[in-house]
């Protein structure tokens, strides 16, 4: 009898492809506006694992211009979400301090990474 594991996840077999076909795919998933955890994740639902390659998909990122600091991303969304609640409840004095402090979080995030 095979092992629980091994019943419910298949053994799915990884597709090797070339340095430059990986390159592309990240940067295909990259203009979807996936961060680089979430296109390493695609890329394993698909077979494909990025410790194969020579380059981690942040550097492959980062040569093309198109990284984005998933800290960053989080924190912004979730400040612009809070935003957009205080607009329309300015009475909400707990979304107002979370929104003070989820701005100071990502003021901390941007000094920490040098970016203005």
């Amino acid at each position: 009898m095979p092992k629980k594991s091994e019943a419910e996840f298949p053994k799915i077999f990884s597709k090797k492809l070339s340095q430059e076909e990986f390159e592309k795919k990240v940067i295909e998933f990259a203009g979807k506006g996936l961060t680089s955890e979430k296109i390493g994740e695609e890329l394993r639902k698909q077979g494909i694992h990025s410790k194969e390659y020579d380059k981690k998909i942040s550097k492959i990122l980062k040569e093309k211009n198109k990284y984005i600091n998933p800290d960053m991303k989080n924190v912004g969304e979730k400040l612009e979400k809070i935003k957009k609640h205080y607009e329309k409840h300015k009475q909400d004095k707990r979304a107002m301090r979370e929104k003070d402090r989820i701005f100071a979080k990502l003021r901390k995030i941007k000094k920490y990474h040098k970016v203005i």
